[in-house]
This record gives structure tokens, C-alpha cells and sequence, in this order.
């Protein structure tokens, strides 16, 4: 049965299994290789800047400015992806990264210079937003409608794949040649994946001729706004995660700080530390599939917005680093898990011309107060301790869960 909402022209059903379909494969194998790039600088990127100041502070303003330039993009991301070959579009911005990390490592030769990060990463931050926006458009029409949760699943568990070697091996190239030289790896992973997606093919878009075409600006970005403000459940999570958003997207930094400062370990067990969480995710993203059609989206979805909120309120105040690891794995099983169905869900019942500008508009209004978050949250953290900060932060996260239940995500289908 369609849910409310959903585009009326879904793709043909009985599409071929995933491991038939070359394209995804193409572009599964080109993401990967891209996440594990990326992972490396997840953990380098502020390694660097520890290194050259030895501040929790800087390294939030540092997630806040990278933050704000994606928010930024997001407000034009899904016109851009709703009027443009989506395929070459993604090639382009791989380009742009791998010219712009490649940069880092470069100028870190004659010295630390922290005010390069400052201007390459919102860049690349605007960048990544254009990516991801088209990236989310690109899949449903890669493997239709009835297995868009489980080819997100895929993606996820393998980006979380990649979330455990390269951390491993970003703390393992960090602790040997210095954080500069794992950024080059995330320069040379975009080279790959731009490569990669130059053999895929990607389905003409349904609805093309309701692309837009003679509206201005403005229609565009009030077109996606009034979607998802028409939709009940997706007016919820929006704004929902708006404040979860603010709450979390410090929480990498805070864990880095967590195990160096306040337990005394290198930058080597930082890596350990976020490589074994990520194995949560890739527990989480091989699970939501299955879990997803014997709860429903809703329960799965509040289910793990409170265990995220519960891990998190844990994390400051563990100190064996095992235990560290744990909780990060089980919160980023949780948030694998919502966000492979919320991303689903947005993708099923959004029109095919429609989905550039819904998820851009939907990742501008959730992220839009996550900068200033991860900059408060990070200052808290230095002046006042990791542990009451995680606490009150996890526990505001579970209240989300709990106030999720009196809206329309709870009553949400069953597929």
C-alpha cells in the first residue's frame, strides 16, 4: 500500500537482486573506497589541529565552521541536483575534493598552518553537502523503489566498513608521519570514486519533464520547504532531528578529546577507539532492512533515537577505553539504523523531480543549528568536563525519543 505522499510513479516492481545490478555495484565499490577516505580525515582533521593548538575549543570551531559552510550549501544544494546531470555533477565535486585535500598535507610540509584547514574544509564541506544531496537522488534510481532501504543498508554498512580501517589507519599513519599524511589518503580516495562513478549509468529520472526549469530561486527552495512541511511524519523528523542534530554533531571531537585528554592515550588509540564503534554501524545498516519490516518505520526509528541518547549520556563518564568503544558502537548502531530508514522513508514517498529540493531542504532545516551546537557543546566540554556534558546532551537525546512518540512517526507504517 502507498503511504501518504508517495510519488505515484514508482519504479517497476520485481527489480533484479542487488548483486546483479553492475551500476550499484560500480557505485557501492566507488562510495566505499570514498568513505574510507573520508574516514580518514574524520579523525585527522582534528588530530591536526590538537596537534597545533592542544585546544577542545578549536577543534569544535573547526567542526562549526565546516558545519555552517554545509548548511549553507544545503539551502541551494537540491536546486542545483533537481537541474543538472546528476552523475557528471558527482564526478565534479570528487574532483574538487581530492584537489583541495590534496592541498593539507602540502602546506603542512613547511609547518603546522591551522588557518588552512579553516579554508579548505568549509570548501569541501560545501562541497560534500552537493555530493550528498545528489548522492541520496542518484540511489532510487539505481535500484528502484522496493529495495531503496536495503541498498542504503549496503551503503551504510560498508561506509561503516570503512569507518573501522580507517580509523585504524588514520591513528596508525597519524601516530608514524603525522595527521598531514592521512588527509592525502582522503585526497586520493575522491580520485578513485570520480573514476568509479565515470563507468556508471544511472536510470533517466521519471518525471523529468516536471523538472524545474523557468521558476526562480526562491519557488525552488519554497517548493522543497512546503513538501515536507505537507507531509506529517517528515514534518516530524525534521524537526526532530533539527534539535538531535544539535545535540550530536560535536560528539566525534568530544570522544577524541574524551581519550586523549582526560584518559592519557595517543592518537593511535584514538583510532582503535572509533574503528571498533564503527562496527556498530555496520551492525546497525546490515540490520535496519530486517528490522524496519518487522516493526515498522516508527518504532524502529524512536527505538533508536533513545538507545543513541542512552549511549551518549554514558560515554564521558567510562573510562576503560573497551568500554569507550562500546558505547560508540552502540551509538552509532542506533544512528545507522534511523538514519538508513528516515533516508529511506524521504526517498520513497518524495516525487522523482522533487527529491534534489526535499533533501536539500530537509538537510538544511536538520543541520542548521548543528554548527553552533558543536561549538557549545565543545566549549562546555573543555570548561565544565566531557561526562556532565555527554549526560545532559544523551539524556535531551532520549527525550526526543520520547516526544517522538506523541507525533505522527509513531502510528508510521509497516514496510
Amino acid at each position: 500500500m502507498r503511504r501518504e505522499g508517495e510519488s505515484a510513479t514508482s519504479d517497476v516492481p520485481a527489480s533484479p537482486p542487488l548483486w546483479r545490478q553492475r551500476d550499484f555495484g560500480v557505485f557501492w565499490a566507488a562510495q566505499t573506497l570514498s568513505f574510507l577516505g573520508d574516514s580518514f580525515a574524520l579523525i585527522a582533521l582534528p588530530l591536526l589541529v590538537l596537534q597545533a593548538t592542544g585546544s577542545l575549543a578549536a577543534m569544535g570551531l573547526l567542526t562549526a565552521v565546516g558545519g555552517a559552510a554545509s548548511v549553507l550549501a544545503a539551502v541551494f544544494a537540491g536546486v542545483l541536483v533537481d537541474r543538472v546531470d546528476r552523475r557528471r555533477l558527482l564526478i565534479a565535486c570528487d574532483l574538487v575534493r581530492m584537489v583541495l585535500y590534496g592541498l593539507i598535507p602540502l602546506v603542512w610540509l613547511s609547518g603546522p598552518h591551522v588557518w588552512v584547514l579553516y579554508t579548505v574544509l568549509p570548501v569541501c564541506e560545501a562541497v560534500g553537502m552537493l555530493f550528498a544531496v545528489g548522492y541520496v537522488t542518484v540511489v532510487r534510481g539505481l535500484v528502484g523503489t522496493a529495495r531503496l532501504t536495503e541498498a542504503n543498508g549496503r551503503l551504510n554498512a560498508t561506509a561503516a566498513a570503512a569507518g573501522v580501517l580507517g580509523p585504524l589507519g588514520a591513528g596508525i599513519v597519524a601516530a608514524w608521519t603525522g595527521p598531514a599524511a592521512a588527509v592525502a589518503v582522503d585526497a586520493a580516495s575522491f580520485a578513485v570514486s570520480a573514476a568509479c562513478l565515470f563507468y556508471v549509468r544511472i536510470r533517466e529520472r521519471a518525471g523529468d519533464d516536471d523538472r524545474p526549469r523557468n521558476t526562480n530561486l526562491w519557488q525552488d527552495l519554497r517548493t522543497g520547504v512546503s513538501f515536507l512541511r505537507g507531509h506529517p511524519v517528515l514534518r516530524s523528523i525534521t524537526a526532530l532531528l533539527f534539535v538531535f542534530s544539535f545535540l550530536t554533531l560535536g560528539l566525534n571531537d568530544l570522544i577524541i578529546y574524551h581519550v586523549k585528554h582526560d584518559l592519557g592515550h595517543d592518537d593511535g588509540t584514538v583510532g582503535t577507539v572509533m574503528a571498533v564503534a564503527a562496527l556498530g554501524m555496520i551492525a546497525g545498516s546490515l540490520l535496519v532492512a530486517r528490522v524496519r519490516r518487522r516493526l515498522g518505520f516508527g518504532p524502529t526509528w524512536i527505538g533508536s533515537t533513545a538507545v543513541c541518547g542512552l549511549a551518549f549520556a554514558g560515554l564521558g563518564w567510562v573510562h576503560p577505553v573497551p568500554a569507550v568503544a562500546a558505547l560508540g558502537a552502540a551509538y552509532l548502531a542506533c544512528v545507522g539504523m534511523a538514519g538508513t530508514c528516515s533516508m529511506s522513508f524521504r526517498q520513497e514517498v518524495t516525487p522523482e523531480h522533487l527529491l534534489g529540493r526535499v533533501t536539500s531542504a530537509f538537510w538544511t532545516l536538520q543541520y542548521s543549528a548543528a554548527p553552533i551546537g558543536a561549538a557549545v557543546l565543545t566549549w562546555a566540554a573543555e570548561r565544565g568536563g566531557t561526562a556532565p556534558v555527554a549526560l545532559v546532551a544523551g539524556l535531551c537525546c532520549v527525550l526526543i525519543a520520547v516526544v517522538a512518540l506523541l507525533t505522527p512517526i509513531r502510528r508510521s507504517g509497516r514496510s
